[in-house]
């Protein structure tokens, strides 16, 4: 069954988001359709597991307070939430192929090839995310990670925003570039926290390509430093089902 009924209107929202930075107002001015149109169609997407909602965090104290106060609050901010995909070959079907479907159907794959080498570090760095905070609560059984997510709102964005059983906060930022990230990233990262009122407990910095030796130096208890290496632990545990058979995992 075609879970987005072939709806022109669900597949420009998909597109909206796969393109975008996420975020429900971009997808809609992307569709170019009114928030009332688009809402509609989230509604609708996220109850067929297309997609998940992922509520901005901008609030911290938002548990308390009354659903009038609080509705008050997301407007005067204009807080809009952001949405994941179920897998990310959903988000690369909505983003390449769909919009360009009839190309495709022509044998014209020049259009594609074009988008994707102009958004294949877009599309990689989202899933690196999404694979560092599984990694993070991998490395945190001993104090379990309770809260986890991103932390966005109209001026600052961080990749990692969670919270320990015992309380502590830790703030993370993954770095999916072919260059080693230097003393300057942690230096953003800990200026971002200071400017949205975080007090972070632990900083985690994730590279693709490693780190400077000045950074390096600065790792103890309070930064961590994880590389690719760090993410093997994530398939060590895996049953032969889950794996693709004649995959073996890149060596670094």
């Amino acid at each position: 069954m075609d879970t987005t009924l072939s709806d022109s209107l669900y597949h420009s929202v998909l597109t909206g988001i796969a393109l975008g930075d996420r975020r429900s107002h971009s997808a809609f001015k992307r569709a170019r359709i009114s928030e009332d149109m688009g809402n509609s169609a989230l509604d609708y997407l996220t109850q067929t597991g297309i997609i998940t909602r992922e509520p901005s965090r901008e609030i911290p104290a938002q548990r308390d307070y009354p659903a009038q106060k609080l509705k008050k609050e997301i407007e005067k901010h204009q807080i809009s939430d952001k949405f994941i995909f179920a897998t990310p070959f959903l988000r690369f079907w909505f983003a390449f192929i769909s919009p360009l479907f009839h190309g495709i159907q022509e044998g014209d794959y020049e259009e594609v090839k074009k988008r994707f080498e102009n958004r294949e570090q877009g599309l990689s760095s989202l899933i690196f995310e999404q694979l560092s905070i599984e990694l993070l609560k991998q490395n945190f059984q001993d104090d379990p990670i309770v809260e986890s997510g991103s932390y966005w709102d109209r001026e600052v964005e961080i990749d990692i925003l969670a919270k320990t059983a015992s309380g502590k906060i830790i703030v993370g930022e993954c770095k999916y570039t072919n260059t080693k990230v230097n003393k300057s990233e942690l230096t953003r990262l800990k200026e971002k926290c200071e400017k949205v009122g975080i007090q972070a407990d632990i900083y985690l910095l994730f590279g693709k390509r490693g780190f400077s030796n000045e950074l390096k130096n600065l790792k103890g208890a309070e930064l961590r430093l994880w590389t690719l290496k760090s993410f093997k632990k994530l398939i060590e545990n895996l049953d032969d089902k889950d794996k693709i058979q004649g995959f073996e995992p890149p060596r670094y």
